[in-house]
């Protein structure tokens, strides 16, 4: 969707795991006439210093480039990746009604300008926004041709003390999170890596307090808690968050994430106390320092479930009626997060041209 950065001038130029988790209702009421079991975690927006070496990363772990708006007035362009094999689960789908796309979002000119870096979102200032994960089939391959590629890695596979999870760095150092869809301890041997099987599986951000938050993706967003861990040594919970049944199983003793096989998972990372913490905790990334820009949720009906939002009270950075862009619509998370709202178009058109 239009840049966080630069869609937010046009608009202003115009112009919060509950102790019982609470599973989503998916049937549409008369007033609304939304369901929220058609919702999908459409994308994740990142701002990117050079489209064609960011481009040419995602395409190296298997996405495609599915969609791609230009805006030269604005002087701005949006890339879209997605894994789109025959074997990704959204194979074929029109962008609007998939799971697990990224946004690259580049502004002309700064990757010329040797001045110009993105905030990752894991040091400060700017601290919030985490990183966004691929799931592979034998993650020790995986791994490997990452780095005969030349790329880099904040955590290998044999660095610290988990061995079956690694964190590559994407060319602005965003961190892509590599986790495995088979068994580690079974792909050890293994030398080949089916591109096809990828999936981008989650994304994640860090939150003051699970409790508020994880009200506000269920209820309001009407996500479903898929699986919860906890690491109290460490200080910290996490929570992963999606459209769809949660697994059957939580079982990670073969050091597999039963949600592993999934995309378009969102992950909730708590650190203990930070609840008892006065204002905001964590960064937007739309704030200076620039970086990751918004999650976007695709509707059945970009319009009633606007109205149902309004109902919810939720906090509007930009309602679907303001600006002169009547196709979108942000929605804040507790933490200041933006939500981007769409219109899924496999049910109907969307109000306008993107």
């Amino acid at each position: 969707m239009l840049s966080a950065l630069r869609r937010t001038t046009l608009i202003t130029r115009q112009l919060t795991r509950p102790p019982t988790p609470t599973r989503p209702s998916s049937t549409a009421t008369t007033a609304t006439m939304t369901d929220t079991s058609k919702y999908k975690f459409n994308h994740t927006m990142l701002r990117v210093k050079d489209p064609v070496a960011s481009v040419k990363f995602y395409q190296h772990l298997g996405m495609s480039q599915v969609n791609k708006f230009s805006f030269p007035d604005n002087k701005f362009d949006l890339y879209f990746l997605a894994h789109d094999s025959p074997k990704s689960a959204s194979h074929g789908n029109h962008w609007t009604d998939r799971e697990g796309i990224i946004e690259l979002t580049h502004n002309y000119g700064t990757e010329n300008d040797p001045n110009f870096t993105v905030a990752n979102g894991n040091k400060e200032p700017g601290k919030g926004f985490g990183h966004v994960c691929v799931s592979v089939d034998n993650i020790q391959a995986a791994c490997q041709r990452l780095e005969d590629a030349g790329y880099r890695f904040q955590k290998k596979l044999k660095d610290g003390r988990m061995h079956h999870i690694a964190f590559a760095l994407d060319p602005d150092d965003y961190w892509v999170e590599i986790i495995a869809q088979n068994p580690v301890d079974k792909t050890e041997d293994v030398k080949s890596t089916d591109l096809q099987t990828y999936r981008m599986n989650h994304t994640m951000i860090r939150v003051k307090d699970k409790d508020i938050s994880l009200k506000f993706y269920q209820d309001v967003l009407g996500m479903t808690l898929h699986r919860t861990s906890e690491a109290k040594e460490a200080g910290f919970n996490l929570y992963f968050l999606g459209y769809g049944p949660a697994p059957s199983s939580d079982d990670t003793s073969n050091g597999v994430n039963p949600t592993a096989s999934r995309e378009g998972l969102l992950e909730l990372t708590w650190n203990y106390g930070t609840e008892k913490e006065s204002g905001r905790v964590y960064h937007d990334g739309n704030a200076e320092p620039q970086g990751f820009g918004h999650i976007c949720v695709s509707v059945d009906d970009l319009e009633k479930a606007c109205e149902r939002f309004e109902q919810q009270g939720v906090q509007w950075k930009k309602r679907l009626t303001e600006g002169r862009m009547k196709n979108v619509a942000f929605v804040l998370d507790p933490d200041g997060y933006w939500i981007e709202v769409i219109q899924n178009e496999r049910y109907k058109e969307a109000p306008g041209k993107y």
